[in-house]
């Protein structure tokens, strides 16, 4: 009676363990899967950011010689350019809490609980 009693316990030990492993490695996947997702959507969207970025310098140049041409001086389109960029800061920068900051952190939250 007492030896089974034993080798129920290195049974019940036995199979905790193997549960215990089972769980540990559950949730490294689980690491790894979301830190994948993650990943590639950071990746992702920086490539995209830059080839709109590359788009847009190219674009707002063309725009600074366009203007400077039709104002007589070049640095003059190069000028309004900057200022609106300038007035276009200063609104992002005042409403950066509620348009990037919380949007962000929801969607990396939204990613990592996934």
């Amino acid at each position: 009676m007492e030896n089974q009693a034993k080798d129920n316990i290195e049974l019940l030990l036995d199979k905790g363990s193997d549960y215990l492993s089972t769980r540990i490695d559950l949730y490294k996947l689980k690491v790894v899967d979301t830190s994948s997702d993650v990943l590639s959507a950071v990746i992702s969207k920086g490539i995209v950011f830059t080839v709109f970025a590359v788009f847009f310098l190219i674009a707002n140049i063309g725009i600074a010689l366009l203007l400077g041409e039709l104002l007589g001086k070049l640095y003059f389109g190069f000028f309004i350019v900057a200022g609106f960029y300038l007035i276009a800061g200063i609104i992002i920068k005042t409403m950066q809490k509620k348009w990037l900051k919380e949007p962000l952190a929801d969607k990396l939250i939204e990613k990592l609980l996934k």
